[in-house]
Formats: C-alpha cells, structure tokens, sequence
C-alpha cells in the first residue's frame, strides 16, 4: 500500500540512461588496509577478521540483549585508536549515551547525532567524513521525501537503500542496528538483508548472562563463526573458554543431566542438556522445551518409546539447555535421550560423560560433523569418555561407540 508507482517515459517506454565508464576486473587495486580490526576479538571473529572499509553491517537482536551496549565499546575502542567513529542515536538522548557510554568505559573519539532525518545524517557523514558511523536503529530514521511513518516498510527501505549507498561511495562502514519481530527475523522488508554485506543476530536470554553473536549473512568472511559474551555490569565481556564458563554450575551424578559436545559455527562447546520427567496428572501430557526445537523433542521421545521401549506416554518431559544456549543441530539427538532415559529411570549417567550424535527414526545413532573436534574440546575440559557414533579415541579420552539408541541406554544406564 506504500509503495509508489515510478513514472514511465513518453510513449510507455523507459527512458534510456547515460552510458558509464566500465573498469576491466584485473585493473582494480586492493588497498592493504582494506580490513581494519575492531579490539574486540570475539566480535572481529564474527566479522572474519574485522571490519571491512565500505562495508555495510546490520545486526539484530530482541530489544534489551545488548546490542546498542556491544556497538558503544566497539565505537570506544576504535575511538580510542584514533578511528573517527560517528554514533548516529535515533533512539536515546544523548545525555542516556553518555551514562551507557560512562558505564562501559568507552568516550574517546566518539561523536554523538542525536537525529532521524536521513538526510540530515548523510549530509553530515559528507561534512564530518567519519570512518566508521553507527546507526541505532534503523527503524527510527525517515526520509523526508517519502510520505509514512518511520519503521514503516516504505521507510526502512529508503533509508537503508541511502545509506548503503553514501557508504559504498564514500568508502564508510556503516554498522546499522535492526530491531527483531516475535519470530526472530529482522523487523522491516527481506530486501534489509539483501542490500548489506554482513548480517549478525545477538542471541540469547535476557535472563542469562551469556550472549552469541551469529552470522547469518557475510560477504567477507565465514558464517561459521560465532561471538560469545557474558554480560557484566561493565558491560559485555569476552568469553575466552565458554565451555568451561557454560559447566561452572553443573552438579555431577544427577539424574536427567547429560553434557552433550556441540558445534557453533567452527567451535566445539560443552553445554549441559537437563531432562525432567514426571508423571501426568492432565488428559494430555505436557512437552515442554527450552534451547531445543520442540519438534525435535517430540521425535526424540517417539522414537524412545517405539524403537527403546521407554515409556513416557504418561509422563511430563521438561527439557532445557543450561545457560541459556539454544542447540539446533541433529547432534543433540543422542544426549537429549539419554537425559530422558536418565530421568525416567532415576539413574544417573557418569558425571564425566560426554555424548553427540543423531538418532535415525529406526533408532540407529549416526554420524555427524566435526567428531575430532569435539571429543578434543571434551579430552581439554577433562572429562573421560564419550559416546557417539563409533568415533575415535582423542587423546586420554575413552570413545564408546555406540550403533543404536537401545545400545546407548544399555552402556550409559547400567
């Protein structure tokens, strides 16, 4: 309904442009410093190496992550080597900037626009020429050309379109915030995604302190990478060993807990799977689940109760991953069964186990990616043996290859 109509030429044929120089492939230069580093190692690991010049950056997260508090100490430490760094506030005075930027020690070579005209802000980014600009947020800006309300679809796309353009042709890298919609995709048209080079979500509970920051989208770099932060009074700092960070709470030998080795992105991470089972006092029993896709849960029981003979038809299952993670890949399969199997029996599966591997729907547990590197995370944290789906030893690590699920139980809950 916002969209215009473009005008046609005379004659109902488009008018023809104006011819442009063509630049052979072979003739363009890479400038060395192409790729500068932001300090923050975590997030230049998201980034592949750091921010690109001329790139543009959009990065989501539900409201209250952490988002505008991780892009401030981006902005101090490039301001404080030297990086002009304009912060474009759409949202906040910058009286509440300062207070933010007070508490995470970051003011130096920071310039603060409080403003959501977009062009207002392109003619200062051509008067000010700031290396790097920081937009929060983009569903606040308006261009003053267009008829609707900032947010709007019309809107958000006109003012990223101009952006993206002002920093593409003034060699600028242009890092914009993007709010989330109820189901985790960027608020705003699907074209957002597509106009920019990189696109980051911020995940993670707001009731925990641990923080991921994903790639979805990167031109200049993997999608395999991720950021892991814990959120401090100070602000966010870096994870150096998450797994360990992720276990510190962990209470060993109880029922219904299973530490499975998963993957996020290219690295290997320890996280706790917990199952609670109890019996049903409704028609139907409840299934719930946290950090776990809920369908995956509803397999993983079916295929528990038709191919291990566990009945659980008149139980309630809760299900969580501890700290707040969410594990999306097949490999959670084997642990999340076992911690369901551990819970209806009321035995504990070996304090020093580790667990990972996909479970087919005849029951049988089947290789998954990245085996070596997960049982050498495993052999680091000091646990002693794993089960998955015949994998080799690493290092003073004992590897129980397991074919099927029934196989699993036996050896885990013997």
């Amino acid at each position: 309904m916002e969209e215009a109509q473009a005008p046609r030429a005379a004659g109902g044929s488009s008018a023809v442009g104006t011819a442009r120089a063509v630049t052979p492939l072979a003739e363009v230069t890479l400038s060395p410093e192409m790729r500068f580093t932001t300090g923050i190692g975590e997030f230049d690991s998201v980034l592949g190496g750091g921010l690109v010049r001329g790139s543009v950056v959009l990065i989501g997260g539900e409201p209250g992550i952490g988002k505008s508090t991780l892009l401030l100490q981006v902005a101090g430490r490039l301001g404080s080597r030297g990086v002009p760094v304009l912060y474009v506030c759409g949202e906040e005075s910058v009286q509440q900037v300062r207070s933010r930027a007070d508490r995470v020690g970051a003011s130096a070579g920071i310039t603060l626009l409080p403003e959501v005209d977009a062009a207002a802000i392109e003619a200062t980014i051509l008067a000010e020429r700031p290396q790097v600009v920081i937009v929060d947020s983009i569903q606040t800006l308006y261009d003053p050309g267009l008829d609707g309300v900032p947010g709007s679809v019309g809107q958000v796309r006109a003012t990223a379109a101009r952006l993206v353009r002002l920093a593409k042709t003034n060699d600028v890298t242009l890092i914009v915030v993007g709010h989330v919609t109820k189901d985790g995709t960027i608020a705003g048209p699907r074209v957002l995604e597509h106009v920019v080079d990189t696109v980051l979500y911020f995940e993670g509970d707001s009731d925990h302190a641990f923080r991921i920051v994903r790639a979805a989208k990167n031109r200049f770099g993997s999608v395999s990478d991720i950021g892991i932060f814990e959120m401090t009074e100070d602000g966010l700092a870096e994870v150096g060993q998450p797994s360990g960070a992720l276990l510190a709470q962990r209470t060993g030998g109880v029922a219904g807990s299973v530490v499975m080795a998963t993957m996020e992105g290219s690295r290997p991470l320890l996280v706790e799977v917990q199952a609670l089972v109890t019996p049903t006092y409704l028609q139907v029993p409840r299934r719930l689940s946290v950090g776990i896709e809920t369908a995956r849960l509803l397999q993983v029981l079916a295929i528990l109760e038709r191919r291990a003979d566990v009945g659980l038809g008149s139980y309630d299952v809760y299900v969580s991953v501890a700290g707040g993670v969410r594990v999306n890949e097949p490999a959670v399969d084997l642990p999340l069964a076992l911690a369901l199997a551990s819970s209806r029996a009321d035995r504990a599966v070996p304090a020093d186990t580790v667990a990972f591997g996909e479970i087919g729907l005849t029951g049988d547990v089947r290789g998954v990616p990245h085996a070596a590197a997960r049982l050498r995370e495993a052999s680091r944290m000091g646990f002693g043996r794993a089960y998955g789906p015949g994998s080799k030893g690493e290092n003073t690590l004992e590897t129980i290859g397991v074919r099927t699920l029934a196989e699993a139980l036996k050896v885990a809950l013997r």
